[in-house]
């Protein structure tokens, strides 16, 4: 039977639907690309925006029309906050929250057993204890290497804590010989993953510096990034060893959420914009043409226009390398959602344009910085009009003639 496995949302959810698609290769089944027609379809969902939320309904429905007599299980974010909904749409078979994902296979083959059984599983996020081993794997150049799941944040806004529940890491041990899997399978770089990676082992007595260092060390592997990294967590004792010489990459990706410290207390965050400066600053003091990737929300609630624009003057002032922006989506059962002073959204797609217009600039700017400079280039076996892609240790992505023989090769290359 041929299985379709559709992933929708973040980079974790990618190294899980890539862990669930193994399983089912594993099993005998034919795994076929995800656009592809499928006796089975595994969707797994993301629910951090309302906007997330519908791309899940209408690809459920759509792949319901394409095939009405294939099975389709749900799983992932969305199945967790809103699994009867779910269950109760047309051509779902099978609903399985923070839990019971790791069992979709299972429920997929007692479903066929049994004569299509619908199946809905969905228990209290507070009781979720167990963690998904999950990495990313069908790529030659990167893996996604799941370390942790869960958050105990619980920002104002979002709705993550309520659907991967607290966070939980899993054991050094198995995520080194899952490093050491993905370097068997040629695969030279590997991006941690998580919902709040700096967390990991906090409560399992393990420490993120001894994962990273016992990564280091992993033989073949020539590249790590780290996907996230919240700024309260990432501490200068981190920073300065991987500046000592590592295979951890200068490139960061850090949540700021607000230039202004107002709004960041109402968003519940960790940090002020003082510690977010002086994280910024301490790396660029220890490492060189740095890439900062930087979240950014913009029409959170009570956001006027003078807190607006204090963002704008922060972001200028550290000039990151490329800025994510996301307008606030108002989710159901946050404490943010019933907060007073709601920003329309005309006013949130105009804050939008600003800072899209901003991030455009600051990345020619970075790359500007660079241009001249000999970089190392990891090339990746996609390939679009006979050029090939790759990107330099800093997150510059580069193209080139195409060439077979330079996928999956590290080059040196002078930017221009």
């Amino acid at each position: 039977m041929r299985v379709a496995v559709h992933t929708l949302g973040c980079k974790l959810n990618y190294a899980e639907s890539s862990t669930v698609a193994r399983e089912f290769a594993r099993r005998g089944y034919e795994v076929v690309p995800h656009t592809s027609e499928a006796d089975i379809y595994v969707v797994n969902t993301c629910s951090v925006t309302e906007h997330s939320d519908k791309k899940d309904r209408n690809l459920i429905s759509r792949l319901h029309r394409r095939s009405p007599e294939a099975v389709i299980a749900v799983i992932g974010c969305y199945a967790q906050l809103q699994g009867e909904k779910i269950a109760a749409m047309e051509g779902v078979d099978i609903v399985l929250g923070a839990e019971a994902k790791g069992r979709v296979v299972d429920e997929v083959e007692r479903l066929l057993a049994s004569g299509r059984r619908h199946v809905t599983d969905i228990t209290d996020i507070d009781t979720v204890h167990n963690i998904y081993p999950a990495f990313s794997t069908g790529e030659r150049t990167r893996s996604f290497l799941k370390i942790q799941d869960g958050c105990d944040y619980k920002c104002s806004y979002c709705t993550v804590p309520y659907a991967r529940g607290a966070s939980r890491s899993l054991p050094m041990d198995m995520l080194l010989a899952q490093a050491r899997e993905i370097a068997a399978s040629g695969i030279r770089e590997i991006v941690l993953t998580g919902v709040n990676t700096g967390d990991y082992g906090r409560k399992s007595g393990g420490n993120f510096l001894e994962l990273l260092k016992g990564l280091d060390a992993v033989e073949g592997i020539d590249r790590y990034r780290i996907s996230s990294i919240e700024p309260n967590l990432l501490r200068p004792e981190i920073v300065d060893w991987i500046a000592s010489g590592t295979k951890f990459l200068p490139h960061f990706h850090i949540p700021l959420q607000s230039g202004c410290d107002k709004t960041l207390r109402r968003m519940g965050r960790r940090y002020d914009t003082e510690l977010f400066r002086s994280r910024i600053a301490y790396i660029r003091e220890r490492m060189d043409y740095v890439f900062f990737g930087i979240d950014v929300i913009v029409g959170f609630p009570g956001e006027t226009q003078e807190d607006f624009e204090a963002t704008c003057r922060f972001l200028e002032e550290i000039e990151p390398a490329f800025i994510h922006v996301f307008p606030y989506s108002r989710r159901s059962g946050t404490p943010a959602a019933v907060m007073p002073d709601q920003v329309p959204d005309r006013e949130k797609t105009a804050r939008v344009e600003v800072l899209e217009r901003m991030s455009e600039r600051f990345h020619a700017s970075f790359c500007e910085k660079n241009r001249g400079r000999e970089e190392e280039v990891l090339f990746e076996s996609k390939a679009k009009n006979g050029v090939m892609y790759g990107y330099t240790r800093n997150y510059i992505k580069v193209e080139r003639p195409y060439d077979k023989a330079l996928i999956g090769q590290i080059v040196k290359i002078v930017l221009n």
